[in-house]
């Protein structure tokens, strides 16, 4: 079976599109740890976890929520996207720092009651 080789320029555009969600979550995680050290390497873990997770599919689920599919056509709608994806991974290293903190103030208590002091908040 011959074909056409696929070209150099072909595969990086693609490596560009995949991977451009991944960046903005890469440096979403980079940054909030700069800013907030873990105390522990399992909360660095579950940080690190929560905010690529968070990065990807928030950023993932704003696309499709305010139509945004078709910004990925061109390379600055795709750089858009990826600053999306990067803002989309803060609020989850933020509440990761929240639950920590708040199991560290209060270790004898349910964690039922942190969800709700949180809802309480927002009444």
């Amino acid at each position: 079976m011959t074909g056409e080789p696929v070209s150099t320029g072909a595969l990086s555009a693609i490596a560009y599109k995949v991977l451009a969600p991944f960046l903005g979550a890469t440096f979403a995680a980079i940054v909030v740890m700069s800013l907030t050290q873990p105390r522990s390497t399992r909360e660095f873990g579950i940080a690190l976890i929560c905010t690529v997770v968070s990065s990807i599919g928030g950023g993932c689920m704003l696309v499709m929520w305010l139509g945004l599919q078709a910004w990925a056509a061109e390379p600055f709608g795709l750089v858009a996207l990826f600053c999306l994806c990067f803002v989309c991974g803060l609020p989850g290293w933020v509440m990761v720092r929240w639950w920590f903190n708040w199991v560290a103030k209060n270790p004898d208590r349910n964690p039922a009651d942190a969800i709700r002091e949180t809802r309480d908040m927002f009444r």
